[in-house]
C-alpha cells in the first residue's frame, strides 16, 4: 500500500505538460479614449506550446472593467510558428471613456473551424 501511496503522490506532484500560451502589446494602435472603438486589425500574438493538432485559434477580446460590452474578435488559421501575424481579424479597439481599462484575450485553440477545442489561453494587459 505504501508503494501505492508513494507512485500516486509522485504523480500528483509532477509537473503539468507546458501551458498553451500567448502575449500580445498594444504597438502601433492608435489612441482611443472616446468610447467610441475603432474597427481594428489584430495585433501580432505570440504563442507558446499551441496543442498539437490546432488548425485555427479563435481571438475574442473582453474588457475586464466592463464585461458586458462586445469587442469581438476573430478566427484566424494556424500551420504552426511562434506568432499569428497582425490584421488576421478585425475586432473594436480598447476605447475607455474614463482612465484606463484591463483588456483580456482569449485564445481557443480548435483542430478547424468547427472542430475539436484543444486548449484555451488568455493574455490580458491594461489600455491605454
Amino acid at each position: 500500500m505504501k508503494a501505492f501511496s508513494l507512485a500516486a503522490a509522485l504523480v500528483l506532484a509532477a509537473p503539468a505538460a507546458h501551458a498553451f500560451t500567448f502575449s500580445f502589446t498594444w504597438d502601433g494602435l492608435k489612441l482611443c479614449t472616446s468610447g467610441s472603438p475603432n474597427r481594428v486589425g489584430n495585433p501580432v500574438f505570440k504563442v507558446k506550446n499551441v496543442p498539437a493538432g490546432t488548425t485555427a485559434i479563435r481571438f475574442k477580446l473582453k474588457d475586464l472593467d466592463v464585461p458586458s460590452y462586445n469587442h469581438g474578435g476573430g478566427w484566424t488559421t494556424y500551420s504552426g510558428g511562434k506568432t499569428v501575424a497582425a490584421g488576421q481579424f478585425k475586432y473594436k479597439s480598447p476605447c475607455p471613456p474614463n482612465g484606463k481599462h484591463d483588456y483580456e484575450w482569449t485564445a481557443t485553440a480548435y483542430t478547424n473551424k468547427n472542430g475539436k477545442k484543444l486548449g484555451v489561453a488568455k493574455a490580458a494587459r491594461p489600455y491605454p
